[in-house]
């Protein structure tokens, strides 16, 4: 069975900052969904304080067993595409997109660079329709407590 995916592209952005230590600062910016070209990246915006460059041919896969990651995203006040990058020489380079909340922590739990941009209204109603149709909410057991320990020594169990 094949995943639902979307064709989407990747804007990074290079801006100038004010700062001794770091004289420029590279970011992911939003997401392009449905560019299904995967040409070379290309320059957007080019003004002396900023660059804006397309990065085209990624894929945003929707996975059953993130379910909870998307329904977790997709019900907050801001949900996002979290982008995974990496400098390469002096490029910001992206190398892979989320919409699970889950794989992202994952990705900065590996110690990789991840960033969330806005997640656009048409990659919203898609994801959200794929929570709807697959997503369900664990229930939650009760653990009850042990009737012939006495309540001050349960806690301490």
């Amino acid at each position: 069975m094949e995943k639902p995916a979307l064709a989407v592209a990747v804007v990074m952005q290079r801006r100038v900052t004010r700062n001794r230590w770091q004289s420029e600062i590279w970011e992911p910016w939003s997401i392009v969904p449905g560019f299904a070209e995967a040409d070379a990246a290309r320059m957007l915006v080019e003004r002396p304080e900023l660059q804006q460059w397309l990065y085209p041919g990624f894929k945003l896969e929707l996975h059953r067993d993130e379910a909870e990651g998307y329904y977790l995203n997709v019900s907050t006040d801001k949900p996002r595409v979290f982008v995974l990058w990496r400098m390469d020489g002096e490029v910001g380079v992206p190398l892979a997109v989320t919409a699970s909340y889950n794989e992202g922590g994952r990705w900065l739990d590996g110690g990789n660079s991840v960033d969330g941009v806005p997640m656009p209204p048409e990659v919203f109603a898609w994801v959200g329709e794929f929570v709807e149709k697959n997503y369900r909410p664990e229930p939650k057991k009760r653990i009850k407590p042990r009737s012939f320990v006495h309540p001050k020594d349960r806690a301490a169990q």
